[in-house]
Formats: structure tokens, C-alpha cells, sequence
């Protein structure tokens, strides 16, 4: 028998002053079995830093390679920017870039690794492809602390991050890296 999803629920209170976005999400998210602690703390992360009317995290999630993680979609569901998470293949960027007006892509590792596989790789509008660098020591930080019922406060300010759980107050950065 297979795995199922386990579902998270969130309670975030979101300020980013970067953007003018001030929220209090209520998010419940399906962690599906093969996605990593990383990977599901970046895929959160890159929601709050991406929010915005229309955007939704995938009904397929890790199981349909067809949609991105996360998409923001106008009121007639055309796709308006693909948002994926971790370090998808230039084929996949590629058809990404061809699918919607704005690509980005949140890196929880380091991202030498993956500008090494897309470099002179194949990419429709590559020039225009946004990749940012998650702070490793702060997704570690935040995967410390996670827990399927949680709440914390997130602002964001010139792309630093500073989130509060309880008593503990994590800092941290995102940082735009470019392809060669």
C-alpha cells in the first residue's frame, strides 16, 4: 500500500514590506512522502515570498512532473508564473518558460550544483528565468522547529527573512543568482 500525503497546517502572519504585502494565511499543505523536510520548508517559504492573488499550491503536487509546485493563475486560470522548487532539469525549465510569462525557482541547496547543470543547456527565455538561493542554515533552522500544527510570524524586508516560532526568532536571506 502506498503512502499518503502528510497534511500541515499553518497559521502564518506574513509582512513584506518588500512588496506591500501584508496577510495572515491560514495554509494547510500536503507534504507528499518522497518530498524532503528542505524541500517542503522552501516550498512554504517560496509561497509567503510569491503570494498574491491566484497563487495556489498544486493539486498534483510532486506526483504530476506536469505542474509546478506553486502557481499564480488570473481569474480565467491562465497560468501567469511558474514557480518551482529545488533543482529542476533545463527540460523542465524549458517548458516552464514556454507555458507562463514568469519563471522563478527557489533553491534549498546550494545552488553551484544546479547553474553547472543549466549552463549552455537549452532554455526558452533563460535570461528572463529567476533563480534565488534559499539560506541553507535558515531552511535547517526551520525544518528544526516544524511541526504538523504550527504558527509564526514571517517579514520580509530587502530579502531578508526574519521569522519568529514562539520564543526563537530565525534570520536569514534570499539571494538572486543568474545563469552564464
Amino acid at each position: 500500500m502506498a503512502l499518503g500525503a502528510t497534511v500541515y497546517t499553518l497559521d502564518i502572519d506574513l509582512s513584506d514590506s518588500d512588496r506591500s504585502v501584508y496577510e495572515t494565511l491560514s495554509l494547510r499543505v500536503a507534504r507528499h512522502p518522497s518530498e524532503s523536510d528542505d524541500y517542503l520548508v522552501t516550498r512554504i517559504l517560496a509561497y509567503c515570498l510569491e503570494y498574491t492573488e491566484g497563487i495556489a499550491f498544486s493539486k498534483g503536487g510532486l506526483s504530476d512532473p506536469d505542474d509546478p509546485p506553486i502557481a499564480i493563475r488570473d481569474l480565467t486560470g491562465r497560468l501567469l508564473a511558474w514557480i518551482d522548487i529545488g533543482s529542476p532539469d533545463a527540460a523542465r525549465l524549458h517548458k516552464a518558460c514556454k507555458l507562463a510569462p514568469r519563471v522563478a525557482v527557489y533553491i534549498h541547496k546550494d545552488p553551484t550544483q544546479l547553474l553547472r547543470n543549466l549552463s549552455g543547456e537549452r532554455i526558452h527565455r533563460g535570461d528572463a528565468l529567476e533563480l534565488y538561493a534559499m539560506d541553507r542554515a535558515f531552511v535547517a533552522a526551520f525544518v528544526a522547529r516544524l511541526e504538523r500544527r504550527m504558527a509564526f510570524a514571517l517579514s520580509i524586508n530587502e530579502r531578508e527573512l526574519y521569522m519568529s516560532i514562539g520564543d526563537a526568532t530565525l534570520t536569514g536571506a534570499v539571494r538572486r543568482v543568474t545563469l552564464e
